[in-house]
């Protein structure tokens, strides 16, 4: 009974999340990102903890 329980709970949780997600913002495919930014030309953003510093 408790795993039946856990699993209705996180279903519930995970379907919340995404209408309120969905709620939240217009949708708008022009203004999305690349889902694969391979060779897109778009460089990437942020840093890496390995680099040197310049």
């Amino acid at each position: 009974m408790t795993r039946r329980v856990t699993a209705a709970i996180a279903i519930l949780m995970v379907g919340l999340l995404i209408a309120l997600d969905h709620a939240g913002t217009d949708l708008n495919p022009y203004k999305a990102p690349p889902l694969l930014a391979l060779g897109s030309g778009t460089a990437a953003s942020g840093g890496f903890c390995g680099a040197l510093p310049e």
